[in-house]
């Protein structure tokens, strides 16, 4: 009994030492199953521009390069890259305009703000003109437009 608990003891203390070296990110990279597997490398899919479509994802665009990178993606996934590293592959190889969001940082961030502070100023702007309006009726004089000069 107490060499089945040494061996048991030894077994659970030398696990975590061998555990860790394959890396955090390797083991949850890789999908458990096929399915997992396909919705992940669909989702890196519509993440990416077609290069021959271009204004298409590489999921929806029906062109044989798109096919071509789907497969790509679903094969560097099955290598246990996470989706980071496949993504990062890719802006490598085309640059960041194979993104269909632009990163959110450094002049992209632009693309996010810019429509955001038109919207706040523009509000403002007809908030403020819609008011004077109302001003303007509220201090005219309430009989002058009844009376006609020239009937």
């Amino acid at each position: 009994m107490s060499v089945a608990l040494l061996a048991l003891t030894l077994a659970s203390l030398t696990a975590p030492a061998v555990g860790p070296a394959v890396g955090p990110g390797h083991l949850a990279a890789v999908p458990s199953n096929g399915r997992d597997l396909d919705s992940l490398t669909t989702a890196i899919a519509r993440r990416l521009r077609c290069p021959v479509c271009r204004q298409l994802s590489v999921e929806d665009s029906p062109s044989e390069l798109a096919r071509e990178v789907k497969g790509v993606i679903r094969s560097r996934l099955e290598r246990g890259e996470t989706e980071a590293e496949v993504v990062a592959y890719f802006v490598s190889k085309y640059g960041e305009w194979i993104l269909l969001e632009p990163p959110k940082k450094g002049f992209n961030l632009l693309v996010w703000l810019v429509p955001v502070l038109g919207l706040l100023v523009g509000g403002g702007a007809l908030g403020l003109a819609f008011r004077r309006w109302l001003r303007a009726g509220a201090t005219a004089e309430p009989g002058a437009g009844a009376a006609d000069p020239q009937r």
